[in-house]
């Protein structure tokens, strides 16, 4: 049976390691199998470790407000499983569902002492790997909001994540920006000031129930 050791020099992102950091990295790591249809996560979960898939493949999707499915991408062997959002935290924030769509072997590495132990004491590389996640943030916001929201979930979104520019732009530019009709945004927003999860004052829109607002889009 292959070593952890020697699986993880065969991923690509760890294939200059040397000895010493390998035995390190295999220090915190562990395999899993999976069987064939089993669920590795879903949507909104939390996991505090990095995961590669060693073999097998993965399906990863999302589920919109009408519970269609909508395929996002394949996961195939030597490639990152974890959707990474904020290098700070220690909990990895799912942004999709993934199923094993093969019998499958998964790396598992603790994402806090990987972090410890191999980026943190590089300036330069924790900045630059904040910047990619942030792109990639904005790249899922888009998945979102074009594939898987409905109208009420889309402006709820922007309330919650950038009420400011809400404020600024006017109504039709928003219901644009949003691909809703200015009819339904204003439909909307009276349903939100009815419920007591917003209030509007002389056009600015103020939160007054962040967590309900929120729940609308995250679906708890």
């Amino acid at each position: 049976m292959i070593s952890i050791t020697e699986t993880i020099k065969k991923i690509n992102l760890f294939a200059h390691l040397d000895d010493g950091s390998l035995e390190k990295l295999a220090s915190i790591s562990y395999l899993s199998k999976f069987e064939k249809n089993s669920i590795l996560y879903y949507e909104s979960d939390s996991v505090d470790k990095i995961l590669f898939l060693i073999t097998g493949l993965i399906k990863v999707y999302k589920i919109d407000k009408y519970d269609n499915e909508i395929f996002l991408y394949y996961v195939y062997p030597n490639s990152m499983i974890s959707e990474l959002s904020n290098i700070n935290h220690n909990q990895i924030r799912c942004f999709s569902n993934t199923e094993f769509i093969e019998d499958s072997l998964m790396l598992a590495i603790d994402f806090k002492k990987f972090k410890d132990e191999f980026l943190l004491g590089n300036e330069l590389i924790v900045k630059f790997i904040e910047e990619i996640i942030y792109k990639n943030q904005q790249l899922q916001c888009i998945v979102n909001r074009e594939l898987v929201f409905d109208a009420t979930s889309k402006v709820a979104f922007m309330l919650s994540n950038d009420l400011e520019m809400f404020n600024q732009l006017k109504r039709n530019q928003v219901a644009l920006m949003l691909h809703i009709q200015p009819e339904t945004l204003s439909r909307v927003l009276k349903r939100l000031v009815r419920n007591k999860t917003i209030n509007v004052d002389k056009g600015i829109v103020m939160i007054e129930n962040l967590e309900e607002l929120q729940s609308i889009y995250l679906g708890v």
